[in-house]
């Protein structure tokens, strides 16, 4: 027996009955040859970690644009924050660790440059309209490396639907859309506060008293509530009401005080301005595109190919793209 089979097995022994098994994965678009060593979902977050598009998250805006400090979050940090709870909760409900790992990494490949300020620019002037969950399974499925990484069916799902109204099939998919919010209501709250938007003090006293004073008492109160709440086989992963209610607050408190018109958002209007900018011109000189864009470019949707390719951009390499375009340069003797 090898290992894979090994540990199929052993998920067979000793995951809960609601647990989604990586040997009875729905399978990939294309068919190919099993591991002699890891499952399908292990192989899925491997090809994740190793992509260039997971690589790009490192420069993309989580909250704050262009920050000054080294400890803010990006989008990189933010989706290892996202996979660290997923694992925890899901380890704890003897749910496939594996899987969960899988959707939390691979969740956010789709996001623009500057965050939700890059990814509303793109919808305005894209005709189809611009979903980053939506690109994100774009990515994995088509983009990455020209062919895309053909993941298994069960992280495609739980990477489109990590977001919006519909669930994720498995109950793994389920914990990292839950585990999205409880990362980024906390880490956007401990960067606000870090750079002056708003103090503590300023926080609902109802949110403090339910879900802790400090960060990490907040995300163990979440994390435990959850753990704690779908223990007793329920089909859907939720939190207890108290908790909901405490959590749904606290994120209305920072879309009113820190995702809208607050200092954290003061360079959303010129990334916007940056991105559809860009959009517009290579859309007008679709020779500027790298060369593997513009043989699809010659063959295709001239507006699809600019909207992926831009989307693909971090936040430094999209400023450095409209300097070029737009700012003149200095004349070299």
């Amino acid at each position: 027996m090898d290992i894979r089979l090994r540990s199929e097995e052993l998920e067979r022994k000793t995951l809960s009955d609601r647990a989604c098994l990586s040997g009875s994965s729905r399978g990939r678009l294309r068919p190919e040859k099993e591991c002699g060593v890891r499952t399908a979902f292990q192989r899925d977050r491997d090809r994740i970690i190793h992509s260039k598009s997971f690589r790009r998250l490192k420069h993309k805006t989580q909250v704050f644009i262009i920050p000054e400090g080294d400890h803010y979050r990006t989008r990189l940090t933010h989706t290892l924050e996202v996979a660290q709870i997923a694992r925890t909760i899901a380890r704890a409900l003897r749910l496939n660790e594996d899987l969960t790992e899988a959707i939390a990494l691979g969740h956010d490949l789709g996001h623009t440059p500057f965050g939700h300020a890059g990814e509303m620019a793109i919808n305005g002037v894209f005709k189809p309209g611009f979903k980053h969950n939506v690109h994100s399974l774009r990515v994995v499925d088509l983009l990455e490396d020209s062919r895309g990484l053909n993941l298994t069916w069960e992280v495609r799902d739980g990477i489109l639907n990590h977001t919006g109204e519909t669930m994720p099939a498995t109950l793994e998919g389920q914990i990292v859309k839950i585990a999205d919010r409880v990362a980024y209501i906390n880490h956007d709250l401990d960067d606000a506060i870090r750079g002056g938007v708003l103090s503590i003090g300023q926080i609902p006293a109802n949110c403090l008293e339910t879900l802790g004073k400090h960060h990490r008492d907040r995300i163990n109160t979440m994390v435990l509530d959850l753990i704690n709440t779908n223990w007793e086989g329920t089909q859907a992963i939720k939190m207890s009401p108290a908790v909901q209610e405490a959590t749904d607050s606290l994120r209305n408190y920072l879309f009113e005080y820190v995702y809208i018109g607050s200092e954290a958002k003061r360079e959303e209007a010129k990334a916007c301005h940056v991105v559809q900018g860009l959009f517009r011109h290579l859309q007008q000189h679709p020779g500027s595109l790298p060369e593997e864009y513009l043989r699809r470019a010659r063959s295709g949707d001239i507006e699809r190919v600019v909207c992926d390719y831009i989307a693909g951009m971090t936040d430094r390499f999209a400023i450095r793209m409209y300097q070029k375009y737009f700012l003149p340069l200095p004349w070299v003797e």
